[in-house]
């Protein structure tokens, strides 16, 4: 009875320090489909095929480089892209990654998507992080943006509580400290995550969609929804999803892999680039260079660096 006992409370201790360990810390199936009905747009949960439970909840990030042209001021840029995929438990209530196991805990898709280019003697650094629910019934739960150059920084959060709450800060003065409140609709940040989940529920047709933070803060429009027209073709063994914004003259443009775990292949953004007499209509592309699945967040040592070679940047 006594080596029973210590075996199991071995086992616990064994499972409640596993759980504390990874970056990419996820909660089991249940707490999945046991989310909290915090919102009135939550559906229910939908199931999580084998190959993805193989595939994600492997303790590895996705890691893939794309090479980049960029469009800024009127003029195309070279640069690098990197999209960052992995699962982790999620704290609905202070909306940040959980400490520890818990039943209110959703377990999410987290993307945080990078781009560095430069414009002239200056450098561009821009990074987005979207926290979208594994379940794939709700809007992301949580959308985060900044921009750095040699000009100053600006930075915007979204947090989905009974409506979009927006906190955006830039050095520019007609931007400045804002908080605004805002209806929930499509989120453009959060359709990078929905392709890696089911991507045959994109949604498609004329929508409202809030464009990315990203976006937004580079063209300097105004945060909020916008119409949309989307659309989802398969051509073989890729399909595109693009969305069509008439009011801002843009185009986004997905490619990705039919077959999971749907990789993304690259994207173009096209939009008028420049102000005044430099504005041009100019398309943004990224192409897939190379993947790795590898737990990174352990990788952080001098010696680790050879490692960005198998990524090529």
């Amino acid at each position: 009875m006594t080596f029973k006992l210590s075996s199991f409370f071995l086992i616990v201790i064994a499972f409640m320090l596993g759980t504390l360990s990874a970056c990419n810390e996820l909660n089991s199936q249940t707490a999945i489909n046991d989310i909290p009905n915090e919102t009135s747009e939550r559906q229910p949960a939908k199931p999580l095929s084998s190959d993805f439970k193989t595939y994600w909840f492997a303790g590895n990030a996705e890691i893939t480089s794309y090479s980049l042209e960029q469009a800024r001021y009127g003029e195309l840029r070279s640069g690098t892209a990197v999209l960052i995929y992995v699962t982790e438990p999620f704290l609905a209530g202070k909306q940040v990654k959980a400490d520890g196991n818990s039943p209110e805990n959703i377990s999410v898709l987290k993307l945080n998507a990078t781009k560095n280019f430069l414009t002239g003697i200056y450098p561009y650094s821009i990074m987005s992080s979207t926290f979208y629910p594994l379940a794939d019934n709700q809007h992301a739960i949580k959308v985060s943006s900044s921009i750095q150059e040699w000009c100053g920084q600006v930075y915007a959060q979204l947090n989905n509580r009974d409506s979009y709450e927006v906190t955006s800060h830039s050095y520019f003065e007609k931007e400045a400290d804002q908080n605004l409140t805002l209806e929930k609709t499509h989120l453009e940040n959060e359709l990078w995550n929905k392709i890696r989940i089911r991507p045959e529920d994109l949604p498609v047709g004329e929508l409202k969609v809030m464009p990315s933070l990203e976006y937004l803060r580079l063209v300097h429009q105004t945060i909020r929804s916008y119409d949309a027209t989307a659309k989802l073709q398969n051509t073989g063994d890729l399909s595109t999803y693009s969305l069509m914004y008439p009011e801002l003259n843009r185009t986004l443009t997905f490619t990705f892999h039919n077959s999971f775990p749907f990789v993304i292949e690259g994207w173009t953004e096209s939009y008028p680039s420049g102000f005044g007499p430099n504005s041009k209509m100019l398309t943004t592309r990224a192409t897939k260079l190379k993947t790795l699945k590898t737990p990174y967040w352990r990788q952080n040592g001098n010696e680790d660096v050879s490692l960005r070679d198998s990524l090529g940047i």
